[in-house]
């Protein structure tokens, strides 16, 4: 038996297998009570218009999951959508003046193209869109529900603001402080806004976190340093000459006796206060305004230059009775605690550089422990534990002890109490854009923010079914803004805003379940035997606000019915980048690999190989294409070895007479056992499929070197080796394994084939294969006991047939052995 020259036709062979899996939809699932399910879910896709090498990465891990699940015996439900709303759609449509409708759809088509074209094995039958009014209308009436259980809101909100094209924009939309659509200055302005009350849900958020053992460490860090729960102490600082008081949070209770000023936020309603008919007035008006856009321009990632202006005001430090200047500070949010920030820059960095900025006293009241006085000249703040000093009857108490006893303190003298606060804000789910779900509020000069009753659900976005619609922000559309109030009867306005896109992606996996249910926004029976998500797969980048409101939204769908479970996500994988000369591939780098390109040239399977074998799924993943062509190579080769010996499988299933097997042949079946082992390994563990490939390289090179050196090898020990091949590689390669499965005689698919079991007696080492090689070339190969010594070693290699050929009667200069794995000879 030998190799043959066969080279596979990736093009005939992909479009035969997905034309099958069309017709017999074989993914397609129902409940089944007497089946463990597994639920596998790739995070879904934006429909920009084509897939990058990104998702080719994400949705070939996913899929190969998949297949190997249903290998395994599991009910396999592997759905598909599309996260259709948004602003870049609503950009894309503007500049080419089309409809967001249009050019969503359109690209939807193309990219459900793409993705069958790469074998992936999803149900298509519950594929959803975000933007079909048959999907968000039943997230209008989860909204209502919400508003019922007082879990949403309406309070006013900064917005930025384009004078010239009288609309919101979004921050993204917002470039060097100007309209990227018309280039005019943007102002921020004050509108109300809608808000999800996810505070609520922070303790069991925070608390849950530790349920979740199949998350990455990272991920779970990252939420709870977003959620962010302190406990210290609120205290109030008497305003001078005002009834009014400034009331802070601080988690260094510990240091209340070196606060030199008070910072409060530009947003702190009682700046106006402060600074009415002062001196100061115009000056602090001035700084809000400036830094309001400042803050409107940055990203929320972006760290701005501290800057301050004295208000002329001062407030009374409760302990100590002694007058506090406030200043109104660009780095304090009203967001965290109250908007106001005791100072204490020899405790405080951020306030340590304030202070020498704007030339204000440093007062240190704690020092290391072993000193009782305070350092001449603080080059940075004291932030370590340690001692107080100058801090009245609390002064030489250890700091921690301190924390407690001044919080106690400020509890039986009235002036303050423990307090816990939270980093994490309710979610602002208001945007001032066309394309997105309509709020269902209407709104009555008589009667109020009034419900749009559930029986006139969905509120339809206008001229969404409509290619030459009307697609201007909601707020510039009165035929749609007038409408009657359901309350009274008399003329009222609808809500012009639409939903964060992220409320669409907060529940879709549980409407994958049962996509086609009428009455409600669930079916209890789907939810009940599918959810939860048992493997979810997405990038890092989505670790805080996706997979919060996602956590968030659970939450509040099991506490109005809707499902019974406490968390949506089992197992959490979030996989590498794609980056290519040292950069993530993007558009705007100029790196792009266009995934259609390379199926074009190497077939889906090359492409899904490469994906996969490159690196681990959680590290980034260097653009090779090299890597591309070897990925290739190896699939030709085991095209050829099956071509080149399809009649072993003609002969018996499997090896009946293991003791009468020659040695080639025993080491051969040793090897297919212990390699069904190695790759059930990498997978059941951590999903290292660039390992489980390695296995199957390995096992493939050795039958082919014991074929292409007419070792004779057991018929039923090859056949056993090939199929094992193309068993351990179908999740990975689905139509390169269907179609030499077909071709071998088999009279089912490898859909309903079952992954291979290794036999532990069989896979045990006794002996190993030796390479030997002269001058660096393989020139033999010697199969020997696991326990051979060296010496041994290099006088069966000098003996062997094959190499003597090369080495001639000359005595070599010198002989390398690397242990249990080779022997050179050096002539």
């Amino acid at each position: 038996m030998s190799e043959s020259s066969n080279k596979y036709d990736f093009t005939t062979i992909e479009a035969k297998w997905q034309q099958h899996w069309e017709a017999a939809r074989p993914y397609k699932v129902t409940v089944d009570s007497d089946r463990k399910k597994y639920y596998v879910l790739e995070m879904f896709p934006y429909p920009s218009g084509r897939i990058h090498m990104g998702h080719v990465r994400n949705y070939t891990i996913g899929d190969v999951i998949a297949r190997y699940k249903r290998m395994r015996g599991f009910n396999v439900i592997h759905p598909m959508g599309w996260d259709a709303f948004g602003l870049p759609a609503e950009n894309a449509a503007l500049k080419r003046g089309i409809h967001p409708a249009a050019w969503t759809y359109d690209n939807i088509a193309y990219m459900r193209d793409q993705l069958k074209a790469m074998g992936l094995s999803y149900d298509w039958d519950r594929e959803l869109a975000t933007c079909d009014p048959s999907y968000y209308r039943w997230e209008q009436l989860i909204f209502l529900k919400m508003l019922e259980q007082d879990l949403v809101y309406r309070k006013e909100t900064t917005v930025n603001w384009c004078d010239s094209c009288a609309t919101v924009l979004a921050r993204e939309q917002v470039i060097d402080g100007c309209c990227w659509r018309c280039d005019e200055q943007v102002t921020p302005r004050i509108m109300h806004g809608w808000f999800f009350r996810i505070t609520e849900y922070a303790d069991e958020l925070l608390a849950d976190l530790e349920t979740l053992k199949g998350w990455p460490d990272k991920v779970v860090t990252m939420q709870r340093n977003w959620i962010g729960r302190s406990h210290g102490l609120s205290c109030d600082f008497p305003i001078e000459g005002s009834h009014e008081k400034l009331t802070i949070f601080t988690t260094r209770p510990d240091t209340i006796f070196g606060v030199t000023f008070m910072s409060i936020a530009v947003e702190h309603p009682l700046v106006d206060t402060l600074v009415a008919g002062t001196e100061f007035e115009q000056e602090v008006r001035d700084f809000v305004r400036k830094t309001i856009a400042e803050k409107q321009r940055k990203s929320v990632d972006e760290e701005l230059e501290k800057h301050g202006v004295f208000t002329g005001a001062y407030c009374v430090n409760p302990f100590t009775s002694e007058r506090i200047p406030i200043y109104v500070a660009n780095f304090v949010l009203m967001e965290y605690g109250s908007g106001a920030v005791m100072a204490v820059p020899a405790h405080d960095q951020r306030d340590f550089e304030f202070a020498r900025k704007y030339d204000l006293p440093v007062r240190q009241v704690i020092v290391p422990p072993g000193h009782d006085t305070a350092s001449d000249a603080l080059e940075e703040a004291y932030t370590e534990p340690g001692v107080l000093i100058d801090s009245g009857e609390f002064s030489r108490m250890d700091s921690e002890a301190a924390k407690l006893a001044i919080i106690n303190h400020a509890r039986d003298h009235g002036i303050g109490r423990r307090a816990t606060t939270y980093r994490l804000r309710d979610w602002g789910i208001s945007r001032q854009r066309y394309w997105g779900a309509p709020i269902p509020i209407i709104h009555c000069a008589d009667c109020g923010i009034v419900p749009v009753p559930e029986k006139d659900l969905p509120v339809v976005l206008p001229g969404s079914d409509d290619p030459n619609g009307s697609h201007a922000p909601l707020h510039q559309q009165e035929d749609f803004i007038r409408t009657t109030c359901p309350t009274c009867g008399r003329p009222a306005r609808r809500e012009t805003d639409t939903m964060d896109t992220f409320v669409e992606s907060s529940w879709y996996f549980a409407r994958y379940t049962c996509p086609d249910f009428m009455d409600g926004p669930l079916d209890p029976d789907q939810t009940g035997y599918w959810l939860p998500v048992d493997q979810y797969i997405g990038g890092v980048e989505h670790a805080i606000l996706h997979l919060l409101y996602s956590r968030f939204f659970t939450k509040v769908l099991r506490d109005l019915g809707y499902v019974a479970i406490d968390e949506p996500f089992k197992n959490l994988l979030t996989q590498g980048m794609v980056i290519k000369e040292g950069r993530k591939m993007s558009k705007s780098k100029g790196n792009v690999v266009d995934p259609n390109d390379l199926i074009q040239r190497y077939g889906a399977d090359t492409v899904r190989l490469f994906s996969l074998f490159a690196a681990p799924p959680e590290r980034d993943l260097e653009w090779n294409a090299q890597g591309v062509d070897g990925a290739s190579r190896f699939l030709n080769k085991v095209y050829r070895l099956v071509q080149a010996n399809k009649t072993v499988f003609a002969g018996a299933p499997t090896v009946q007479n293991l003791d009468g097997l020659d040695t080639y042949s025993r080491n051969l079946h040793r090897k297919t056992h212990q390699t069904i082992k190695r790759v059930t390994g990498s997978i059941e563990t951590n999903f290292h499929f660039n390992t489980a490939i390695s296995a199957v390289m390995e096992l493939v090179n050795m039958a082919a070197g014991l074929v292409n050196e007419n070792r004779n090898i057991d018929p039923a020990v090859l056949r056993e080796c090939c199929e094992t091949t193309l068993l351990l590689l179908f999740p990975m390669v689905p139509h390169f394994c269907e179609e030499l499965w077909q071709q071998t005689g088999h009279n089912h698919t490898m859909d309903t084939a079952q992954w291979p079991t290794f036999d532990a007696e069989a896979a045990r080492e006794n002996s190993i294969t030796i390479i030997v090689q002269v001058n660096g070339k393989v020139r033999s190969r010697l199969e020997v006991d696991s326990d051979t010594d060296n010496e041994t070693l290099e006088r069966l290699a000098l003996a062997d047939e094959r190499v003597m050929k090369f080495i001639g009667a000359g005595k070599p200069k010198k002989i390398i052995v690397v242990q249990k794995k080779l022997v050179n000879i050096v002539i």
